[in-house]
């Protein structure tokens, strides 16, 4: 058995956590043994614990963008790092961004093997930090919009040493026979009353405010619609909490959209969501991938998705959902209505979603595609 640590230093359960949690889960257990590495504990940690294996607690401070790899290979926190890897025997390491310039040089002082994976967004690496990112045996990027963000133009590395591997939509979890129904009579909507979603934890670029301001603009041409927003502040970010408040206040202090909008919070029956709802908005200003898209997807539900970023990659317009440029407020409602007008395009394109999750991003087709990196790994250290 393989034992592999993975690294994070968000403690919360965003995209990034999610897809690393459904990653490890679905990795043979007979093959590998999944540790985690946190900072402190959190949502991430209660549930690996109880559906993976080990979390190692070690509080460290989470790499800035303009990090030294130099300077952050002689932190005190690296040899901690080093201990633990040869403590709990760990074969592989695979990194997030902001643990990466301390568990990189505690794998080489440990002698294992490492990798790196783009959850996010991310910049293009400073100059003085390119040769550090160059030289690491393995980044997979979550996107192609990320990996392309990331290389810069013109790429300051290969292409093709990044390969694009996207997360994994456990198709089992999420499926088009759920019964929405109980979330439905939970928030006393009606079971006929046409009903859009929105998954987001709350952050400016969410784009919240958007699918507000969307909601009044469907309330006022069908006012027995009903919208329902899941998600938190996962993260505990002072802004994100302000920004959080504001959003509740202007739907509270708002008379459309007072018996109409339900704010549910954080969810860890998020299938339940989709499975209510006619359809899903996506509005962020941009999305590294769109987790959410593809979860709703593999619901059979239709997407109406900014086209900025990840969904880009996912949604087929006119097939699967519809992109519309962030903020287009008027284009989000007119894709809207017109699925709310027409109940066999919404079945169509939900069956069009399912067959494509399906096909290209199945939790199973991500883990091997991991599985076939861990390894590649494996036996070039073993050399």
């Amino acid at each position: 058995m393989k034992r592999i640590l993975f690294t994070s230093w968000y403690g919360g359960l965003g995209g990034g956590e999610t897809d690393l949690l459904a990653l490890a889960g679905s990795l043979d257990a007979g093959d590998y043994e999944c540790h985690l590495l946190l900072p402190t504990d959190g949502q991430l940690s209660e549930i690996w614990r109880e559906t993976v294996g080990p979390v190692h607690i070690i509080p460290f401070r989470g790499a800035t963008t303009f990090f030294a790899p130099a300077v952050w290979a002689r932190f005190p926190v690296v040899k901690r790092f080093a201990k633990l890897l040869q403590r709990e025997r760990i074969d592989l390491a695979h990194s997030d961004y902001h643990s990466l310039p301390m568990i990189a040089p505690a794998a080489q002082l440990a002698g294992l093997p490492f990798m790196f994976t783009l959850w996010g967004w991310w910049f293009t690496p400073k100059p003085w930090q390119r040769l550090f990112f160059r030289e690491i045996p393995k980044t997979v990027a979550r996107s192609i919009a990320i990996r392309d963000g990331y290389l810069g133009e013109p790429p300051f590395m290969p292409v093709e040493n990044l390969p694009v591997v996207y997360p994994g939509v456990d198709t089992e979890r999420f499926h088009p026979d759920l019964d929405g129904a109980r979330l439905r009579d939970e928030l006393s909507i009606e079971r006929d009353a046409p009903l859009v979603a929105m998954v987001a934890r709350f952050q400016p670029v969410k784009g919240h405010h958007t699918f507000q301001s969307v909601a009044k603009a469907i309330a006022r041409q069908v006012p027995e619609a009903r919208f329902i927003v899941a998600g938190d502040n996962v993260f505990g970010v002072a802004a994100d909490g302000r920004y959080r408040d504001q959003i509740l206040r202007m739907a509270s202090a708002n008379d459309a959209l007072r018996e109409r909008l339900h704010y549910i919070g954080f969810r860890d029956d998020v299938e339940n969501v989709y499975a209510a709802a006619d359809m899903t908005i996506c509005a962020s200003e941009f999305e590294s991938l769109g987790k959410a898209n593809l979860e709703a997807m593999a619901c059979g539900k239709p997407i109406i998705s900014t086209n900025r970023g990840g969904p880009a990659e996912t949604v087929r317009p006119g097939e699967t959902g519809f992109l519309i440029d962030p903020g287009d407020i008027a284009g989000f409602s007119r894709a809207v209505m017109r699925l709310l007008s027409d109940d066999r395009l919404r079945e169509d394109m939900g069956r069009a979603g399912r067959a494509q999750v399906c096909a290209r991003f199945s939790i199973e087709a991500a883990t091997e595609a991991y599985r076939r990196i861990f390894e590649d790994l494996l036996r070039l250290n073993s050399r």
